[in-house]
């Protein structure tokens, strides 16, 4: 099975968050976390993760890319459980039975974004957008971002960690 796994190309998600997920942590997107309250009136970083985190299943920190990676059924089954389990204790779920079905669907639903290539990246946008009166829903876009592999051009670019750029005196 594919399932999204966080990942961090730069520092930036230090940055923007007020808690970032470590990379390589199974991800969810998360939109639950933000049930109830109105994006304008977020702070800034609450605001940034409202628009475009994901939500890692681990820390529960956001990032801003994923991965699709393969995920054994013995960790899928940890993400749906520590999903249940954070339900109950910072969401005000009654029990671990009964978050357990709503957590089960929130991990099918980010396993069935991951219809791409391996290690493709996956990017969020969310936002609300008017029903008429008002009555607002919440959307939920992905980008995909395919790796090209033996692609016929030439590379422009690389992905380096910050100090590889200082010790080649890159910027």
């Amino acid at each position: 099975m594919r399932f999204p796994r966080t990942t961090r190309l730069d520092s930036s998600d230090l940055q923007v968050f007020r808690r970032a997920a470590e990379p390589g942590e199974w991800a969810v997107p998360g939109s639950f976390v933000f049930h109830g309250r109105d994006p304008a009136e977020l702070d800034g970083k609450d605001r940034i993760a409202f628009r475009s985190g994901w939500l890692g299943t681990e820390s529960f920190g956001h990032a801003s890319l994923v991965e699709i990676a393969e995920i054994e059924e013995a960790a899928f089954f940890a993400v749906v459980e520590r999903l249940a389990r954070h339900f109950v204790d910072c969401l005000g779920a009654p029990d671990l039975a009964a978050a357990l079905p709503a957590a089960r669907e929130e991990a099918d639903y980010a396993a069935g974004l991951c219809d791409h290539k391996l290690n493709s990246l996956l990017a969020l946008e969310r936002e609300l957008e008017p029903q008429g009166g008002t009555e607002q829903a919440l959307v939920e876009r992905f980008r995909v971002i395919v790796p090209k592999r033996g692609a016929d051009h030439a590379r422009i670019w690389e992905i380096v960690s910050e100090e590889e750029g200082r010790e080649t005196g890159d910027p």
